[in-house]
């Protein structure tokens, strides 16, 4: 989880047993990064340092050119008032895969607001608290840990028993290498990727894509049966119900390439 102050996000980080919180915020021609409460020893600074750079390049997808992007959109009626209001907006990231699968297991089926909610519970039970400046940061729980609990240890967090079982059964994937992100890297395709995915119990067609788009940063990945999306698209178009999947593929003839960002601009209008 993280937390958003005066323009700057803060958010927990480890590398092996060394902590810190990472603070990034605004700066000229790109962001700044500082680290709080790092280790005394310069070595574990110094490695800390590298993984935070690492982690939010990825997580801002700060090496994409958006340039396309927008000029596929500048010609588009849906995007264009998006592209408008959040122009530099990056698709943001979760580079862990077990906690990209997570969230979308989590979120299958229910409200954002819920899906947070059971999300954080989630976190205050099984992860590792990081304490910078008075304020408690949590590091997402190990995929080890996950694969140790039974069903009956989830329950209370108020999750479906379906649910519990399929972030056990991920846990497990993820522990047991039959799942990793260099395996889904090298499958060679997004139809490869998503393949892999579905294969794994509770992991359907949203959930990979979702999973792809948001860890793997392939931006041809389309969760196109969200219904946020369709939301986005009727409210942006003034439609008077929510597009068909039929209509959804025909005006993503036009987005080829760049599924993953039309479908996170849209997100964006709804908060």
């Amino acid at each position: 989880m993280y937390r958003i102050e005066e323009g700057f996000v803060y958010k927990a980080i480890a590398r092996g047993d060394d902590t810190a919180v990472m603070k990034v915020g605004p700066a000229a021609g790109g962001l700044s990064l500082e680290l709080l409460e790092m280790p005394k020893n310069a070595a574990a600074c110094d490695g800390l340092m590298a993984a935070a750079v690492a982690y939010v390049r990825e997580w801002f997808d700060l090496d994409r050119d958006l340039s396309p992007f927008y000029e596929l959109a500048s010609g588009d009626r849906l995007l264009q008032e998006p592209v408008r209001q959040f122009n530099g907006l990056r698709l943001m990231g979760i580079p862990d895969l077990f906690e990209a699968l997570c969230w979308g297991i989590i979120g299958q089926q229910i409200n954002l607001a819920f899906a947070y909610t059971l999300k954080r519970r989630l976190i205050e039970s099984y992860g590792m608290p990081v304490e910078a400046e008075g304020v408690t940061y949590w590091l997402f729980p190990k995929p080890e840990l996950i694969a140790s609990l039974s069903v009956s240890d989830l329950e209370p967090l108020r999750m479906t028993v379906k649910k519990c079982e399929y972030l056990i059964g991920a846990a497990e994937a993820i522990v047991s290498g039959a799942m990793s992100k260099e395996r889904l890297n090298a499958a060679g395709s997004l139809k490869e990727a998503e393949k892999l995915l579905t294969g794994m119990r509770g992991i359907g067609p949203w959930t990979a894509h979702y999973a792809i788009m948001r860890c793997l940063r392939l931006p041809d990945a389309f969760p196109i049966d969200d219904v946020g999306l369709h939301n986005a698209v009727k409210l942006q178009l003034g439609m008077d119900r929510k597009p068909t999947k039929p209509e959804l593929i025909a005006m993503s003839e036009g987005w080829r390439g760049w599924e993953a960002y039309v479908t996170f601009y849209l997100w964006r209008l709804l908060y």
